[in-house]
């Protein structure tokens, strides 16, 4: 079960996530312009449109978070599996066949 603290963490990690590979895309530096301040790099970002990227980023990061809840909310990944899938888990109980 997850509780709404974990919600809240959960979609925090997506949408930082989610907004730093969103951040790169689209901007306008002064290099591009021709227009570079004296005293910045030329790489310095003069066009970076920061609101309407947060909200394609929270727009975006609400499906993904909505499906990882539906994820573990569903019980079709567990913890125990990713435990198991990274290696850290206890091995799975073997029964033993007596002959």
């Amino acid at each position: 079960m997850i509780g709404p603290v974990s919600g809240i963490v959960l979609f925090a990690i997506v949408w930082f996530m989610m907004f730093l590979i969103i951040l790169p895309i689209r901007v306008q530096t002064q290099g591009d312009l021709k227009d570079i301040v004296p005293g910045t790099h030329a790489g310095a970002p003069e066009h970076h449109h920061l609101g309407k990227k947060a909200l394609w980023c929270t727009g975006i990061s609400l499906v993904i978070w909505g499906a990882f809840v539906a994820i573990i909310l569903s019980g079709v990944i567990t913890v125990d599996d990713l435990e198991n899938w990274m290696g850290r888990g206890a091995p799975a109980a073997t029964s033993e066949i007596s002959e």
